[in-house]
């Protein structure tokens, strides 16, 4: 055992530092039984849809994609928004079926839950930019782990007991969710390149890690890679290979989005923003954002209803 162990958890990974600035939430909006002829469609509302079947069975339609069964406890979400049709029947369903209001019938009943991921902070990087069109979650299937079956019954369970609290409940089961979705996906193998594959790997994750937690530093390439256990070369290489961006580019934009954040949200002046931000004066800082963002830093801060000089805070 070390001498002096690290007990607190004060340097968050990669991912969770990205997570906790996309502000994720998420809403249900339909917990319900369909029975009969019918078909959901809830793309374009530049949210992430997903559906969870509770109880029985749907299909699944995209064009240009095979049609698939849903059973119970399946999870299917859209990244992109992408257009998509959950119906009754393996059939395509006519577009006059689509998002039809209920009448009662018989046959085959489908206890279906419907909901939005959002991120409510969309000026961040965009992570969901590796993430395919459509993520299908089975819990049947062998490579779900067991925590995400776990997740998924539990958020059916408080849906149907309806207990004091439970939206809240659901919020958080969500946002638990939607990171073991990201896990599963580069599990799986259907993450290929992207800033999420520079999170998972071993040594880019340190570098990631270092520049989300601290903006503030003034990093070089060189020390960089020194966090990455990596010579300069190589660590330059393999941070474009994954991730598709040299690091110092990383580094420059994810300070702006930083900066982006402050400007809208806080009343803090524009010298103590380029002092997080890893500039030594406000000019420079000023530069650098237009230069990155297109926009000057007072008007970012303008379009977000505030004035364009704060105390300190």
């Amino acid at each position: 055992m070390s001498d002096h162990p690290n007990i607190f958890l004060d340097n968050p990974d990669a991912l969770s530092t990205v997570l906790s600035k996309l502000d994720l939430s998420a809403e249900v909006y339909v917990n319900g039984n369909f029975c009969g002829a019918w078909a959901v469609d809830t793309s374009g509302s530049r949210r992430i849809p997903f559906h969870l079947i509770g109880n029985g069975e749907a299909w699944l339609h995209m064009e240009g994609r095979p049609v698939r069964r849903l059973s119970a406890g399946d999870l299917v979400v859209f990244p992109h928004d992408a257009q998509h049709a959950v119906a009754y029947s393996d059939e395509v369903p006519q577009k006059e079926l689509i998002n039809k209001e209920l009448t009662e019938s018989e046959g085959p009943v489908t206890h279906m839950i419907c909901g939005f991921f959002e991120f409510q902070n969309k000026a961040v990087w965009p992570l969901l930019d590796s993430l395919s069109q459509v993520v299908l979650i089975g819990t049947a299937d062998a490579g779900v782990n067991s925590a995400t079956r776990i997740l998924i019954n539990l958020m059916i369970e408080e849906l149907e007991g309806q207990t004091p609290g439970f939206y809240s409940v659901i919020n958080s089961l969500a946002h638990l969710l939607f990171i073991h979705i990201i896990r599963q996906q580069i599990k799986a193998g259907e993450i290929n390149s992207g800033l999420l594959i520079g999170i998972f790997d071993d040594k880019i994750s340190k570098a990631l890690s270092a520049i989300h937690n601290q903006p503030d530093n003034q990093w070089t390439l060189q020390s960089l890679a020194k966090k990455a256990a990596m010579g300069r070369s190589s660590f330059a290489r393999r941070f474009n290979e994954l991730t598709g961006i040299p690091p110092i580019q990383y580094l420059t934009q994810w300070r702006m989005q930083e900066a982006r954040m402050l400007l809208q949200t806080t009343n803090t002046s524009m010298a103590i923003i380029a002092e997080k931000c890893g500039y030594e004066s406000e000019a420079a800082f000023r530069k650098a954002f237009r230069k990155t963002t297109g926009e000057a830093p007072g008007v970012v801060r303008r379009k977000a209803g505030r004035e364009a000089f704060f105390l300190p805070i």
